[in-house]
């Protein structure tokens, strides 16, 4: 199953958009476990946000570098 994020089917997001998105979270990921957050701590702030299993948030935690590589030129 494969996943695909657009604004709406007429306009959907443009990949530089998509692109930025992962890095911004990339890094804000980073930097939240540098002041002292761990990653359980983190999916459990995310997860009360948004509704999502933790498995789910915890996969795209754990791809979030490979993504910068697949993704960001």
């Amino acid at each position: 199953m494969a996943v695909r994020v657009v604004k709406s089917t007429e306009k959907p997001e443009s990949k530089e958009i998509l692109a930025e998105a992962i890095v911004r979270i990339g890094e804000a990921f980073e930097h939240l476990q540098k002041n002292g957050l761990n990653k359980q701590a983190i999916i459990v702030l995310i997860q009360a946000e948004t509704k999502q299993s933790q498995r789910d948030i915890r996969l795209v935690l754990d791809a979030l570098p490979r993504l910068k590589g697949w993704y960001c030129r």
